[in-house]
Parts: structure tokens; C-alpha cells; sequence
């Protein structure tokens, strides 16, 4: 592409006029205008991105729905950590919460994998923002027991200065499964890194290590979802109960009266 962009333009740069690079532009894709002193100029577009501006994560005032991203991070082509889930930074700053939805398209896949241990790190970039989960694996069940999380979003005001958001939990152990499961939860997970930034995971499913073929495997559900799943059922129960109580109860005291009448 660069070395047929370069003959082009020497072969095309001695004609007069601007046709050429109108050529340019039709043929070669990925070409584009721009000015220099007063001239228009071809510049190809990795030339332009390299000198466009840093990127930098835009805080949002208003909560919104994580995208899901599905990350897998290989080893001898081989998945050892898969996750899939949605992730949102929430940052306070002048009493106020902003927010800041990781974008899936956007996410660089890095990290290691070990027999005891493994990291899978997404990365934004310009390393605009970053999300670290360290597996540990024991002889039954695996987990994480370090997460790092780092954010460096434009300034949400005029007059604020940069700022970079970091936090860290060390030493836990979240997600707690069963070797050869995977952790599985549709509530919302809200996780305080700092005491400026936490970190929200809804929905997510991850499991580290022992991935056959590559896929999750038995879904093992958090509190969160049993909970919401069982709280109706044993509500409904005891309402059934009730009924069934204030039934008999309505029975046994309509039989005694009978039983009075007959007396009389």
C-alpha cells in the first residue's frame, strides 16, 4: 500500500492541477485530503491517526447498560481464562458519580496463563482505561484474588485538571467456583476498587483454568441470582400456607359450632 501510494505520487506530482490526487483518493483505499500551508496533500490514514490525539474515556452523567464483550485469553492456542461480560467504571468526583461503559470493540486481550495461577488484563487504548483479573487455583476451585482497574477520562469540566482513577482488591477470593465450572451472574456486581472508583460487572461469566474445548463449563449461580430466584418461591409458599392455616382454622371453628347447635 505505502510503496504503490509513493510511485503513484511521483509518477502523478508533475501534472498540473489537482486531478491527481482525486486519482489517488479513487484508487487507493484509505487515502485522504489535508492541508499543508495552504495546499491540499495526501496522507495516508494510519498517517493521520498517528498524529490525531490521544484517546481519552468520555464520563457520562447518566447510568447505562454495559455492552457484553466476550475475552479469551489463549495459551498455545488453547483458552485458559474466558470471560463474558459487561463492565462499567463509576467514578465519583465533586460528590458527583460519572460513568464510563468499557467498549468490547475497543479492548486490547493481554495477560498470562499458569498451572496455578493466571491474569487476564483489558486494555483500552492509549491505556485510556484498564481491567485486571488474577486467577489462583487451589485443588478444588479457583478464583480471583486480585483485581486492578485504572481510568484516565477527559476532565469532566472545564476548569478540572486531568485525573487518573486507580484502585486495586488484593487478597480476596471472588468468584469462587469449582474446578472445570464456570461462575455465572446476572445481577449486578458492584465492586469498590477505591474510594473514587468502583467497578460494575452485569452480567458476567467467567471461568480460568480447565476450559474443555474451550467452552464454559456447568454454570455454578451466585447468591445473587439464587436469592432472586428462590425469595418468590419460599414468599408464594408462605402465603399458600397461610391460606391453607386460615382454611382449616375456618373448618375446625364452623365444626364446633355445628357440634353446639346439635347440643342445644
Amino acid at each position: 500500500m505505502a510503496i504503490l501510494f509513493c510511485v503513484l505520487t511521483a509518477m502523478l506530482k508533475g501534472h498540473r492541477g489537482g486531478w491527481y490526487l482525486f486519482f489517488l483518493a479513487a484508487v487507493i483505499p484509505g487515502v485522504h485530503f489535508q492541508s499543508t500551508n495552504g495546499s491540499i496533500q495526501p496522507a495516508l490514514e494510519s498517517e493521520l491517526h498517528s498524529k490525531g490525539q490521544i484517546y481519552r474515556p468520555v464520563l457520562q452523567p447518566s447510568e447505562a447498560t454495559p455492552q457484553t464483550g466476550n475475552y479469551v485469553k489463549k495459551d498455545r492456542g488453547k483458552p485458559c481464562i474466558r470471560i463474558t461480560m459487561g463492565a462499567e467504571f463509576l467514578v465519583t468526583e465533586n460528590k458527583k458519580t460519572w460513568y464510563f461503559d468499557l467498549d468490547p470493540s475497543r479492548v486490547r486481550v493481554s495477560g498470562y496463563c499458569g498451572k496455578e495461577e493466571a491474569l487476564l488484563s483489558l486494555t483500552l487504548p492509549d491505556n485510556g482505561a484498564s481491567l485486571q483479573f488474577k486467577f489462583k487455583k487451589e485443588k478444588t476451585v479457583f478464583y480471583v484474588i486480585e483485581m486492578n482497574a485504572h481510568l484516565s477520562p477527559m476532565p469532566v469540566c472545564k476548569d478540572c485538571s486531568n485525573k487518573t482513577y486507580k484502585g486495586v482488591l488484593a487478597h480476596e477470593k471472588l468468584f469462587k467456583t469449582a474446578n472445570g465450572q464456570s461462575f455465572m451472574c446476572k445481577s449486578e456486581n458492584l465492586l469498590l476498587m477505591s474510594s473514587e472508583l468502583k467497578i460494575k460487572l452485569v452480567p458476567v461469566q467467567m471461568q480460568a483454568f480447565n476450559l474443555s474445548q474451550g467452552q464454559y463449563g456447568k454454570e455454578v449461580e451466585c447468591w445473587a441470582d439464587y436469592n432472586k430466584r428462590i425469595i418468590p418461591i419460599i414468599i408464594g409458599a408462605a402465603v399458600v400456607c397461610l391460606i391453607l392455616i386460615s382454611l382449616m382454622s375456618f373448618l375446625v371453628v364452623r365444626d364446633r359450632r355445628r357440634d353446639g347447635y346439635e347440643r342445644i
